[in-house]
């Protein structure tokens, strides 16, 4: 049972479903503080005892979206399951919840991402933390024998690129008709099978020596 709001809780929950509105309504970079306060029925001067700016507002409104996705993560490095499945509902969990976030409020959706391009100091941290969750799972693909001949920072900057249609909001909402868990599971299974040094592959080349 969650514990019961404070007042000043409960005031800036207020404050953020009003900017949802308005962020929705006018758009991330049109709508202004003044135009917050005067929508949620304050001064300015009180509004800003809430969040003293618009860079506050946009952290707080970013950890209220990125929590259920960090829960996730966090989850899935400790769970007990073989390392292929885990990196697999790495992308899965998250991409299930994105695909509904943009099915129930396409235009909300991209107000959000809006809001992140303004403001992408604010949402930095929470990339920078999902590329560490998954550089744990990365590394533990490695201690199994994947990616053989490759350093762990290479793995998470190929990984990153091929996993964008998959993770990032701005590609998914172009491409969410073949962003499917179906697909995934075969990117997946490619980039665990697949990727490993050139050394390595010329090494298990059928036929292929190398003269001492």
């Amino acid at each position: 049972m969650p514990r019961p709001q404070t007042d000043v809780e409960a005031t800036r929950t207020r404050i953020m479903d009003a900017a949802d509105r308005m962020i929705q309504e006018k758009g991330a970079i049109s709508f202004t503080m003044t135009d917050l306060a005067g929508a949620v029925g304050m001064s300015p001067s009180n509004l800003y005892r809430f969040f003293e700016s618009k860079d506050a507002l946009a952290e707080a409104m970013a950890g209220d979206w990125f929590a259920e996705l960090q829960e996730i993560m966090e989850a899935l490095v400790s769970a007990d399951i073989p390392v292929e499945e885990k990196l697999y509902q790495f992308f899965a969990n998250r991409l299930v919840v994105q695909r509904a976030r943009y099915e129930e409020d396409p235009e909300l959706f991209e107000a959000y991402m809006d809001l992140g391009d303004e403001h992408f100091e604010v949402i930095k941290g929470y990339v920078d933390l999902a590329d560490h969750y998954m550089a744990s799972i990365l590394a533990e693909a490695m201690e199994k024998g994947y990616f053989k001949g490759l350093e762990l920072d290479a793995i998470v900057s190929l990984v990153n690129s091929m996993m964008q249609p998959f993770c990032n909001p701005r590609i998914m909402m172009q491409m969410m008709h073949v962003a499917t868990e179906e697909r995934l599971r075969i990117v997946i299974n490619t980039i665990l099978n697949g990727m490993q040094s050139a050394t390595e592959q010329n090494r298990l080349k059928p036929g292929l020596h190398i003269a001492g």
